[in-house]
């Protein structure tokens, strides 16, 4: 019989130690520390001394008899995965609740079931009329897809080995799964990376492609010991506001595909439906002709996405003035505003300042610094950036405005939506790949941009009475001499 041994393990990040404490050293967080049996972790056969056994060795020359992946039948998923799902691949698909995992994962199994493959739903959370709910309010009850409501690893693998290997099984959730080598409660860090570790031997050793199904913490991260993140193949993360229908699928981790590739859907009556061009439903309710707004060439994955900045910035009477960001990240536009200040003379300390992207996507790449400054300056000297213009451009701690990667793509997709001219860095305007047709407005420095933005904030001023006219542009055209 094995042994027994008790330590505490983080609930969060899975660090483990031989005495109960408050915090965490590792992750910092507070009373996650639960009594767990870890000494069970593998079964008492496979700790036992024994001689190994040979296995053969292949060549990277070898073919397989099946085809190297299995498209989904969804573009939008499947440009997520590199292509469709690779044979013995894990793939681990994290999300907020309500945000959709179920609905996508039902959508996809049914079309694949339709297409002729063996497909298993295990949901450890519903029940199998629960499930069939879902699919007959879907359209999808026609489907032939296998289900099953089962939370025991063991019972799950002895089911799924018998007849043909299924090609794709959905696990929903892993969290829900337990096994019987450990003593440790469902759900807990120990439960969760042996129900995990069975179901990639599984998946290795039989070829089926396997979905895992993650919660999420308070801060958006996936559940359970980041050791699980690494054991799997792929690792997707399932974005979106509830209260907006737009719902971004964006690859985290991939070992058959890209990295930071996403897919746009949007939640409908009838499950989730493909945007095959982001770009165009992102600007389809834009704010014409509003000061404090600016359209952002951006590139997520291999595709250009055109997006809307929205800025406020707004007198403040409080001792610490306000910054609040939403779908771009607040260091960055700390940064951003520091630069403004120092180089440019913009000052924002009396000002709270407001940063919102339009649409629910939320913006990683630091090419968007130029459109967030273009537009923080607009909401404060009160004038209209022009409609049809795109933005684009690394901004550095000199002020200077720096190249980014894919300008052409940038520019072409900003022409096939119907715009005239790109604001973008100095040394991005001779790359190969033409300018698409665009009227090009290259700056250097930060500096210039902000002189012709409140240059414009002037000139409108002239039309309005005295009393509302803005002093910021007189101010600028001092200090920018």
């Amino acid at each position: 019989m094995a042994k027994s041994t008790l330590s505490f393990v983080c609930q969060n990040c899975g660090a483990a130690y031989n005495r109960w404490q408050g915090k965490c050293e590792s992750c910092g967080e507070w009373n996650t520390l639960a009594e767990e049996d870890t000494g069970g972790n593998v079964p008492v056969s496979i700790r036992s001394k024994r001689k190994g056994r040979t296995f053969a060795l292949e060549s990277l020359a070898g073919k397989s008899p099946d085809a190297p992946r299995l498209s989904s039948g969804m573009t939008e998923l499947d440009r997520v995965t590199g292509g469709g799902f690779v044979r013995g691949s894990v793939l681990l698909v994290g999300g907020d609740p309500g945000i959709g995992k179920s609905t996508l994962l039902t959508q996809a199994t049914s079309l694949l079931a339709r297409a002729g493959h063996r497909v298993v739903y295990i949901s450890g959370e519903e029940a199998v009329a629960q499930v069939r709910l879902r699919a007959e309010r879907l359209g999808l009850s026609d489907a032939p897809v296998q289900l099953a409501a089962e939370t025991s690893v063991e019972d799950i693998v002895s089911t799924l080995s018998e007849g043909a290997v299924p090609r794709l099984i959905v696990i929903d959730s892993i969290q829900t799964m337990w096994t019987d080598t450990v003593e440790s409660a469902p759900g807990t860090v120990t439960q969760v990376r042996a129900s995990a570790q069975a179901l990639i031997r599984f998946a290795k050793k039989t070829g089926a492609a396997i979905i895992l199904v993650g919660h999420v913490t308070k801060d958006g991260q996936i559940a359970g010991p980041r050791v699980v993140e690494h054991m799997v193949d792929a690792v997707m993360s399932f974005e979106g506001e509830g209260s907006q229908q737009f719902r971004i699928l964006r690859a985290v981790k991939n070992r058959f595909g890209p990295t930071d590739e996403i897919g746009v859907f949007e939640m409908t009556g009838l499950g989730l439906r493909e945007v095959t061009n982001p770009s165009e439903l992102f600007l389809s309710e834009r704010d014409l002709g509003t000061p404090g707004t600016a359209v952002f060439a951006g590139i997520e994955g291999t595709r250009p996405v055109l997006v809307e900045l929205q800025a406020l910035v707004a007198p403040t009477s409080l001792g610490t003035p306000r910054r609040a960001v939403v779908g771009w990240d607040p260091s960055r536009l700390s940064m951003v505003l520091a630069v403004l200040e120092a180089h440019c003379g913009v000052k924002l300390s009396g000002h709270d300042v407001y940063l919102n992207v339009a649409g629910g996507l939320r913006i990683q790449e630091p090419a968007a610094d130029l459109a967030a400054a273009a537009a923080l300056v607009s909401s404060l000297v009160n004038a209209q950036l022009p409609t049809d213009a795109v933005y684009f451009g690394e901004i550095s701690l000199s002020g200077v405005v720096r190249p980014v990667a894919q300008t052409p793509a940038r520019l072409k997709e900003a022409a096939k939506l119907g715009f005239q001219r790109a604001v973008l860095p100095e040394s991005a305007r001779g790359e190969p790949g033409g300018d698409a047709g665009l009227s090009l407005n290259a700056v250097n420095s930060l500096t210039t941009l902000v002189a012709e933005i409140a240059a414009r904030g002037s000139r409108r001023g002239e039309s309005n009475p005295p009393a509302e006219k803005n002093a910021t542009p007189a101010r600028f055209r001092r200090e920018q001499g």
